[in-house]
Order: structure tokens, then C-alpha cells, then sequence
């Protein structure tokens, strides 16, 4: 029976999931399990409300989040009535293009009733399939 495989023009294959579970920082986090993009805006408001949430109901400093994602791409447009030829156009916004098994939050310091109830605050927000990991 053949294999097939399909051809990038990368040197390396494409394998299937990624399945790395590591918690750096905290005690758990929060991984994607599907691919989609990311925008500036998006991932700001997610973390803003995501403080605010927390930070009203515990009402304690000790909690830690830290936000794994750097966004690296820039996203550009030009006007609707621009011809062809005209460049690239200007930068509106950046983003990041998120892959199965990536790491978005990891907590500290909260308590173990609470998991359930941030997956589901983020994963409202996040057009990503969102997974709870710990140690």
C-alpha cells in the first residue's frame, strides 16, 4: 500500500497534531486545539476583560495570567477604489496565525473551582477551540 504525502515547499512533512502540553510559568493554561488567526484588537480585548473578570471576583493580586502569543504579522489594505499597481498599502492591524497544540494564557494561584469558568469565558470570545492543561 502506497503512502501519500502531500507536497509543501517546505523540506519538512506535515505530521499530524501537535500534542506538546507544556506549562512553563504557571500552574495550568489554556492550548488550542484548532488553527485560526489571531487580530490585535481581538487578543487585546480578550485579555482586558479577562483581568477585569477575575480581578472583580477575586479581588486579589496574587492571581497570575501571562499571554504566550507575540504577534508577528502585519495586515495591510489599500483603498476599494485603487487600481493595480498602486503597492502593498498601509498597515491596519497585526495578528498571529495560531496552530493546533499553541500555549495562549497560562494561570497562577487560582482556585481549582474557577478552570472550568475561564475556558469557557475565553473560548466565547476566541474563534479557537480552547483546552485546559496542567502539569
Amino acid at each position: 500500500m502506497k503512502k501519500l504525502f502531500k507536497k509543501t515547499h517546505n523540506k519538512y512533512k506535515i505530521k499530524g497534531k501537535k500534542t506538546f502540553n507544556f506549562v512553563n510559568s504557571g500552574s495550568f493554561g489554556l492550548k488550542s486545539i484548532s488553527c485560526g488567526q489571531l487580530t490585535k484588537e481581538k487578543w487585546e480585548s480578550v485579555r482586558w476583560a479577562l483581568r477585569k473578570k477575575f480581578k472583580a471576583k477575586l479581588s486579589t493580586k496574587q492571581n497570575k495570567i501571562w499571554s504566550l502569543i507575540q504577534l508577528n504579522n502585519s495586515l495591510t489594505k489599500l483603498n476599494l477604489e485603487s487600481r493595480m499597481g498602486k503597492g502593498k498599502g498601509l498597515v491596519y492591524t497585526k495578528s498571529k496565525f495560531v496552530r493546533e497544540g499553541t500555549i495562549l494564557f497560562e494561570f497562577d494561584s487560582f482556585p481549582q473551582q474557577f478552570r472550568k469558568e475561564i475556558v469557557e469565558f475565553i473560548q466565547n470570545r476566541i474563534p479557537l477551540k480552547l483546552q485546559l492543561v496542567s502539569f
